[in-house]
């Protein structure tokens, strides 16, 4: 026998939805975190003039030397997101929603997965897609000054044909990439009998939007490859990453600590870095010098 539908009975149905969405959006486990840094955003973009700057402490003697800020003018905008789902309204005058619980449980998983949905796949597109200096992320010709002031390049990435893998230096308050969120995942409702899916279609809908983006951050806090994941590599990668200086040759203090690999890597990366030994029988120098993180949204 078919219930009477009342606001009491629609807000019972809403409070179990939201809960499902809830739990399942807080139990996410995000790793963007590896990567990117969390911005928050109140208009439509974000501009981040610091980029580019790495500062350091200087010997205090005389005045202070009052560091400016570099303009780069370097900006995110902000997208809107969404996904939607219809109640069919009989369903619950037949107290038939023990599937929907799992629907909104996988909305809430889904909401809780934008952040890593826009991140990792930066890292990719970083070898065409463009940062703060106008330079391809992952790039041969950083422009940089030499100690006497005058315009040089740097590179943060090797060159192939091969599956690409990275290196980051995440161990720092600023990430190489950008989380930008202007709205975090919010659930609504239209489950008034006077809104037009109500009449027209018999049907209750509830919807998650979400305003935000993901953007490139420091190019020299990451190193992009191209050629095949192979000790000699990674140790020109590390050496490379290390050795990078900023503007007027000062040393940046890169210490990469994290491997990025997509799945079809996964042996390769564990060969290069996790094995006690190499395949010749000597000791791995590399045994657990980073960390390793296998991304599947790289693949």
């Amino acid at each position: 026998m078919a219930i009477t539908i009342t606001p009491d009975i629609l807000e019972s149905a809403y409070v179990g939805f939201n809960e499902s969405f809830a739990e399942a959006f807080e139990g996410h486990q995000a790793s963007y975190s590896h990567v990117a840094m969390d911005a928050p955003s109140n208009t439509t973009r974000n501009t981040y003039p610091w980029l580019g700057d790495l500062p350091a402490l200087r010997p205090w003697v005389g005045d202070r030397v009052v560091r400016g800020v570099s303009q780069h003018g370097f900006s995110i905008e902000n997208e809107d997101w969404e996904l939607t789902l219809a109640v069919a309204r009989n369903d619950i005058e037949d107290e038939q929603l023990g599937a929907y619980k799992l629907l909104f449980a996988n909305m809430g998983d889904a909401a809780a997965q934008l952040p890593d949905n826009l991140v990792w796949p930066l890292l990719n597109d970083g070898f065409t897609k463009t940062g703060y200096d106008g330079r391809p992320f992952f790039d041969s010709s950083h422009p940089v000054t030499n100690a006497n002031g005058k315009k040089k390049t740097a590179s943060n990435m090797q060159t192939g044909d091969k599956t690409p893998w990275f290196l980051v230096d995440r161990h720092r308050a600023i990430k190489p990439l950008i989380y930008q969120t202007r709205k975090a995942p919010t659930l609504m409702r239209k489950d008034d009998d006077g809104d037009d899916n109500v009449f027209y279609r018999k049907e209750y809908i509830y919807g998650v939007d979400a305003r935000a983006a993901a953007g490139y951050g420091l190019w020299q806090l990451a190193y992009g490859s191209k050629a095949e994941l192979t000790s000699d590599n990674f140790n020109q990668a590390m050496s490379a990453m290390m050795s990078l200086k900023g503007d007027n040759e000062r040393p940046l203090n890169i210490m990469p600590n994290l491997l990025i690999v997509p799945p079809s890597l996964r042996s390769a990366a564990y060969a290069v870095v996790k094995a006690e030994r190499l395949s010749d029988g000597s000791s791995n120098v590399n045994h657990n010098v980073v960390d390793v993180h296998i991304e599947p949204r790289l693949a």
